[in-house]
């Protein structure tokens, strides 16, 4: 039964496509410019009610909070497939550039849309909603304690005991098992309304979104991951060398992959909790930036404080009173709640908000640095049309943060800011730059293997009995990394990663990961900087806060490659800025690693 929504999107669908379409005639440019007028006027309402209900469920975990917000994706998406289906009725429609775009958008809106059948979208909107709540509900018994996935995270980041790592490691994964049937179900409801979009099926629509062929897409990410690849096994090898080092060849062998669990991180996408075992011999580094947080009197509030004023100095305005009203800054202890960080933007205007259970640490001092990009870019594009508000493509939202926390990760910025008297010397470079290293090149392949696995999936590739071994499979061959024993025939280990219950693409974190670099090699330059791309920060740099935000203002109105030029110059997506960035590193490494059989 179809809502009184859907019965007014209805209404405004033919009213926007005019006496043409109704009566089977070419519709006209001017009738594909009202229909999209339209379709932005219902889009912007729903998806402020749909974003409303969702940061309720997401910060109340309640029965009735996950109904509410179903029902309001349910209504969003059905809204959403509705128009996008209509949306190629105007296929051929010499319309005007811009309303070509729309179009185009419109018919990418939806992540996952409905089939357009009564019930679908209600049934797609509820698997999502449970989905995303067993995750983030989810609790594991170990040492006769129920534990959440921030006590799992703590443990993996400070334990060095094998066994007590492959037990946590084991224990937040056997969460995900019950995630899989709904898996399966949402994959399927999934494709179907893809392919009644005119897609292959959702890895397909998936890899439209980047103004190229989705099979251009996908040969794109292959030729990055050939740019950074030699670099990461080089890191790889010298990680490896020093764990077995530090267990012995029982628990991690000189050769072959590594052990997922000894990486100090429960995904092993970033490696920076294990600095300690593999630290440079005879190179020590003056600060440590989780107890220099702490030393100085941080606390949650005041590290988004010193976020905020990263951008002010950028010549960005402050963030609204209400951000700070709003916020979900320090996890309650009364509640459920959805601990994974993300960045809101509630009504398209300026009730932008973030959402964490911030720590004191060096990691979460990044991470506010980026889930404060997106609040950033959300405002820089609210004046545009309804569907160019959102990034240059999905990888950029991600990039504009990171890009942001180079600079806050540098000890130039921290003396800046008055956390350190004085920055380090050159001596101190290695322990620098592997220390960021550990982080964003480790993070590079499970950047892109996330989504191989999902494209898999959906094309049939992968079938359901195969979900399991098909991720293992591919963090070998990416990762080269291994689960810390045999994996139970019910394993679901894929859902035991938020974004794949949450279903949010993941490519774009690949992509950021390079655009960061781009944004970082072409910002120092404007601002004129001499030294090592790894040693400059922008903070204060009031000329590229406006050359930034010029890009940004942007939002999705232009191909991509057009938007990026406007900062860097470049139209190409170019890993060399990582290479250039890590360049000492890298020299090191090889050094480090002579003799070592590499590889996996």
């Amino acid at each position: 039964m179809k809502s009184k929504l859907m019965a007014a999107a209805a209404a405004a669908v033919l009213l926007a496509a005019g006496p043409a379409a109704a009566q089977g005639a070419r519709p006209t440019p001017a009738e594909a410019k009202a229909f999209v007028e339209q379709a932005e006027a219902r889009l912007a309402q729903v998806n402020e009610y749909a974003a409303r209900a969702s940061w309720v469920r997401a910060n109340f975990i309640t029965e009735d909070t996950q109904w509410l917000e179903a029902k309001a994706s349910a209504e969003q998406n059905e809204l959403a497939t509705r128009l996008a289906m209509d949306a190629a009725r105007f296929n051929g429609v010499q319309a005007d550039p811009v309303t070509a775009r729309k179009l185009k958008l419109l018919k990418l809106y939806l992540v996952s849309p409905a089939p357009n059948r009564p019930g679908a979208a209600e049934e797609l909107s509820k698997l999502l909603t449970r989905m995303d709540s067993t995750y983030s509900t989810g609790k594991f018994t170990h040492k006769g304690k129920q534990i959440t996935l921030n006590d799992a995270e703590d443990i993996l980041a400070e334990s060095r005991d094998p066994a007590e790592l492959r037990a946590v490691w084991e224990g937040w994964h056997g969460v995900a098992k019950p995630i899989k049937a709904d898996y399966v179900q949402f994959a399927k409801l999934s494709n179907e309304g893809a392919v009644s979009l005119g897609y292959k099926d959702t890895g397909a629509l998936w890899r439209s979104n980047y103004d190229m062929e989705p099979d251009a897409f996908a040969a794109e990410t292959d030729r990055l991951w050939k740019q950074v690849e030699p670099f990461y096994r080089n890191l790889h090898c010298y990680v490896r060398g020093r764990l077995n080092a530090k267990y012995g060849d029982a628990v991690q062998p000189k050769s072959g992959p590594i052990r997922a669990d000894l990486l100090g991180n429960m995904w092993a996408q970033s490696w920076g909790n294990i600095y300690d075992v593999v630290q440079p011999q005879g190179i020590t580094s003056s600060y440590d930036l989780d107890k220099l947080l702490v030393s100085k009197g941080y606390d949650p509030i005041k590290m988004v404080k010193t976020g905020e004023n990263f951008y002010s100095s950028l010549g960005f305005a402050p963030l609204p009173q209400t951000f700070w009203e709003r916020s979900l800054i320090v996890r309650p202890q009364d509640r459920e709640v959805v601990c994974h960080a993300s960045a809101w933007d509630l009504d398209d205007k300026d009730d932008i908000r973030i959402k964490m259970c911030t720590k004191v640490n060096g990691e979460d001092f990044r991470t506010v640095h980026h889930e404060l990009g997106h609040n950033y870019y959300q405002r820089a594009y609210k004046n545009q049309p309804t569907l160019f508000r959102n990034s240059a493509n999905d990888g950029f939202h991600e990039a504009i943060g990171d890009f942001a926390a180079l600079s806050a990760s540098t000890p130039t910025y921290l003396q800046q800011i008055g956390m350190l008297e004085k920055a380090p010397g050159a001596e101190e470079d290695i322990p620098f730059l592997l220390k960021m290293a550990l982080d964003k090149i480790a993070f590079l392949p499970f950047g892109l293997m996330v989504d191989r696995w999902r494209w898999q999936v959906f094309s049939g590739q992968t079938t359901p009995d195969q979900y399991n071994e098909a991720w293992t499979k591919l963090r070998t061959q990416y990762q080269g990394i291994v689960p810390p024993g045999p994996r139970p025939a019910d394993a679901f280990d894929p859902g035991a990663k938020y974004h794949v219950p949450g279903n949010t693409p993941y490519t774009r974190y690949f992509l950021a990961h390079i655009y960061q670099f781009q944004f970082h090699r072409a910002a120092c330059k404007q601002a004129g900087w001499k030294g090592p791309l790894h040693r400059c920060s922008v903070y204060n740099q009031k000329a590229v806060g406006e050359r930034f935000n010029r890009m940004m203002e942007l939002g999705q109105s232009q191909e991509w490659p057009k938007t990026l030029a406007v900062f860097t110059g470049e139209t190409r997506t170019d890993a060399s800025a990582v290479a250039d960035y890590f360049k000492p590193l890298d020299a090191w490494l090889v050094k480090q690693n002579k003799g070592q059989q590499c590889g996996w």
